[in-house]
C-alpha cells in the first residue's frame, strides 16, 4: 500500500514559529528555549535563561507550546527535534512550533523529521550564508507521508521502545552523576568526610590535609605524544555535555592530524571559551580504548590527576567554586573570552590525605563505570534505532 503524502499544515493543527527577538534575560520569569536547546530529542529546560512574565506572555501569544506539540530548531542548527511530552511552562525563540493535539501525530511527525526524508527536505530548502535558516513558509510546505493512524500508532511503538529505554538511561545518568558530585562536595568541600568529627583543626586545615596549589595535584594540558600520520579520534566541542561527563559518540571522526589537545582515558575536558564554560561543556574521557590517545578541539582544557585521582578531578571541574574561579579568570575580547591557565595553576587547594582519596576510588569508580555503560547501550539504541527509522518511514518494512 502506497502512503498518501500531504504537507505539514494539512498533517498539523497549525505550523507557527517562537519570536526572533531576543528579550533580555531577567532574574525571575519563565524560561526561553532556543535551537541549543533542542538536542536529541531533549528539551533542556533546565539550561534556557529567564525572561520577564510580560515578554512570556507576549511570546505566547502567537507561539504557545503545548503537550504534543513538536519543536524543531530552525536557525543555526537545523533539525533538531523535541516533541513536548509535558505540560510546559517555557517560550520558545527561532524554533519551529508544529501543533499536533496528540501523542500519535506528534510521534510521528519527529520521527519524520529525524528520518533522512524529513532532513533532506529540510537541508535541501536551506537559506542563508553567514547562518543558515529554513523558513516558516517553506516549513509549512514539507511532504510528509500519511499513514492510516493505525500504521502511524504501530510504527512509533516501535521505534518509542528504543527512546524509552534511551530516557531511562539518561535518567539514571543523571542519578548518578549527582551522586557523585555529592560525595565530592560533603568530602572535600564541605569537609564533612569519614572521621571528620575526630579530626582536629590545626589553622583551618584537617590534621592529615596540605595546604597546596592546583598544579600540584592536576596537570593542566600535559604533553601526550601521538604518533604521527597514525588514525586517531577527534572529538569535537559539539561533542562535550552540559550537564553530565558523557559525549556524543556520534561526532567523534577520525583524523591522522595531530593539532588540537591531546588527551587519554581518566582525563578530564573543560572548554575554556565563552560561552562554552559557562554553559557548562565537561567530559570524563572514558570512551578510548586501553592506551588510545585522542585529539579534540583546541578550545580544550586537558586536566589529569596527579596526586588525586581521575574521579575527583571531573568533580572538580564541575564543582560551582571551580568554575566561577575559571569564569573570572578569562580576558580577551567580548564573545572570545578565554581562562587563564595559569590562575587555575595557582589557585589554592587542600590535599586530603591519602586513605581518603583511596577511599574516594573505592566509592566513585562503580558510580563511573555504570555511566559508561549506560551511556555505552544509549549508544548503541540509538543505532538500532537509526536504522530502523529510515526503513520504517520509507515503507521498505511493515508493522
Amino acid at each position: 500500500m502506497i502512503w498518501e503524502t500531504i504537507t505539514a499544515t494539512e498533517f498539523c493543527d497549525s505550523v507557527r514559529d517562537g519570536t526572533h527577538d531576543t528579550p533580555k534575560q531577567a532574574s525571575i520569569g519563565k524560561p526561553l528555549i532556543t535551537s541549543k536547546h533542542i538536542k536529541n530529542g531533549q528539551i533542556l529546560v533546565e539550561h534556557a535563561y529567564l525572561i520577564t512574565e510580560q515578554d512570556f506572555e507576549n511570546i505566547n501569544k502567537r507561539s504557545k507550546v503545548e503537550k504534543w506539540d513538536v519543536l524543531m530548531s530552525m536557525i543555526g542548527t537545523i533539525g533538531e527535534a523535541a516533541v513536548v511530552k509535558d505540560d510546559p511552562d517555557y517560550a520558545i525563540k527561532n524554533i519551529a512550533l508544529f501543533k499536533c493535539g496528540d501523542e500519535t501525530k506528534a510521534k510521528w511527525l519527529y520521527y519524520f523529521l529525524c528520518s533522512n526524508m524529513g532532513k533532506g527536505q529540510l537541508f535541501g530548502n536551506q537559506k542563508g550564508s553567514s547562518q543558515q535558516f529554513v523558513s516558516l513558509t517553506q516549513l509549512r510546505q514539507l511532504q510528509i507521508p500519511n499513514p492510516p493512524r493505525t500504521t502511524q500508532l504501530k510504527i512509533t511503538n516501535v521505534l518509542s521502545a528504543y527512546d524509552d529505554l534511551i530516557e531511562n538511561n539518561q535518567k539514571q545518568i543523571k542519578l548518578l552523576e549527582e551522586a557523585a558530585m555529592r560525595l565530592y562536595k560533603e568530602w572535600f568541600v564541605k569537609l564533612r568526610f569519614p572521621g571528620y568529627e575526630r579530626t582536629k583543626i590545626v589553622d583551618g586545615v584537617p590534621e592529615g590535609w596540605t595546604l597546596c596549589k592546583l598544579q600540584d595535584v592536576i596537570e593542566f594540558n600535559p604533553v601526550t605524544k601521538l604518533n604521527k600520520n597514525q588514525p586517531k579520534k577527534s572529538l569535537p566541542m559539539a561533542a562535550l555535555n552540559t550537564s553530565t561527563m558523557i559525549v556524543d559518540e556520534s561526532l567523534i571522526v577520525e583524523t591522522t592530524s595531530n593539532s588540537g589537545s591531546k588527551f587519554q582515558n581518566g582525563d578530564t575536558l573543560l572548554a575554556r571559551i565563552t560561552p562554552c564554560l559557562e554553559n557548562g561543556k565537561t567530559a570524563f574521557v572514558n570512551f578510548l580504548n586501553p592506551e588510545e590517545k585522542a585529539v579534540g578541539s583546541t578550545e580544550f582544557i586537558v586536566m589529569r590527576s596527579i596526586k588525586l585521582n581521575p574521579f575527583m578531578v571531573y568533580c572538580l571541574a564541575r564543582d560551582d567554586n571551580f568554575r566561577q574561579l575559571a569564569i573570572k579568570s578569562m580576558s580577551g575580547a567580548d564573545g572570545r573570552q578565554r581562562v587563564k591557565v595559569e590562575d587555575l595553576k595557582n589557585a589554592d587547594f587542600l590535599l586530603p590525605p591519602n586513605h581518603l582519596i583511596e577511599s574516594c576510588i573505592n566509592h566513585m569508580e562503580p558510580i563511573f563505570n555504570k555511566i559508561k555503560t549506560l551511556n555505552k547501550q544509549c549508544y548503541l539504541l540509538r543505532q538500532a534505532r537509526d536504522k530502523l527509522l529510515p526503513r520504517l518511514i520509507s515503507e521498505e518494512i511493515e508493522v
